[in-house]
């Protein structure tokens, strides 16, 4: 082989060394994993937080038949669940305690002493956690029918299905809770409460004066006034006022099974009372309606908005939107 032929074959070598080279770098970028690229994704932050109001909720008697009847909680809800879920939190007044105490009021008469003293299975727990219904008010006149140990008994099954509450006649009067950086104190006021009546309402001032340090809003629950009054008493709006010019940003009302007015004080709204929400009571419209308040707290301003959710009782137990 001459030097010319030898200078060609290692030349002809080098090129099939280099294409082959560039080929295999080729394949591998094309078809070998890279490294992912440091991507920054603007997630936009909640601006507010949505609760809703309900009123009272009672799952003894005919809603505990009716539940029975139809496979369990889930059928009382059955038309309201989604309305329910829309909201960040639903808060609710829990007329009566928890307990695995046999109920003594199923199938007694209107109006006989046993037809007021509610308990509610266990089960119950679990479907307001699964409903939404994530705090409850415990402030109320039933909430001792089964004693201290029904009260504990509630608290107990309350806390395993994390469910939080406020105003047991022990304590707490309040509970606070933090929604898409909002802070939110929620305060018990409870008329029927064991205490001196000027004590009770003092002491409520005293919560409103000390949530203001820690709370963007200030929300009391109340169960107050005269059943199946379609009006609050002087008394009553006084006291509301009185919550009001103390720091509360917004009055709820529940325990007169019937809606009552809405009042603008200072800017700020008093739903008297709310009505029924779960409840056996079918004897007159009044107590068949049921009212919902939707609010909307802007984490900026602070400002609340509000819309109402009408609902209805059924003659099965199911509670329903009402057109």
């Amino acid at each position: 082989m001459n030097t010319l032929q030898l200078v060609n074959k290692k030349t002809t070598i080098i090129l099939v060394i280099i294409i082959t080279a560039v080929l295999s770098a080729v394949i591998c970028y094309i078809f070998l994993p890279r490294p992912a690229k440091n991507v920054s994704i603007s997630v936009p932050e909640i601006k507010y937080a949505q609760i809703l109001f309900v009123g009272d909720l009672m799952f003894d008697r005919g809603i505990r038949y009716y539940a029975r009847q139809n496979g369990g909680n889930d059928f009382i809800f059955d038309k309201i669940s989604s309305t329910l879920a829309e909201n960040d939190l639903v808060v609710a007044n829990l007329e009566g305690p928890i307990t695995n105490n046999k109920s003594i009021s199923s199938g007694t008469i209107a109006g006989s002493t046993n037809n007021y003293f509610f308990t509610f299975d266990p089960s119950v727990a679990k479907t307001m956690f699964d409903k939404n219904i994530k705090i409850v008010n415990l402030g109320n006149n039933h909430i001792l029918n089964f004693g201290r140990d029904g009260l504990a008994q509630t608290k107990n099954y309350l806390d395993n299905e994390k469910v939080g509450y406020f105003g047991a006649s022990d304590y707490p009067k309040s509970i606070s809770t933090e929604i898409n950086g909002i802070k939110i104190t929620l305060i018990s006021y409870n008329e029927f409460a064991d205490l001196p009546e000027d004590v009770n309402q003092k002491s409520i001032i005293e919560e409103i004066q000390k949530a203001k340090g820690f709370s963007d809003v200030i929300i009391v629950y109340s169960h107050w006034g005269v059943e199946y009054s379609l009006t609050a008493t002087n008394q009553i709006r006084d006291l509301a006022h009185q919550f009001i010019d103390a720091g509360a940003n917004l009055i709820i009302g529940s325990h007169p099974h019937v809606i009552e007015p809405i009042e603008v004080y200072k800017e700020k709204r008093i739903y008297y009372s709310l009505g029924n929400f779960i409840f056996d009571q079918y004897f007159s419209e009044d107590v068949r309606n049921g009212l919902g308040v939707e609010v909307i707290i802007n984490k900026d301003t602070k400002q609340l908005d509000f819309s109402e959710k009408h609902f209805y009782l059924g003659n099965n137990g199911q509670t329903i939107i009402k057109d």
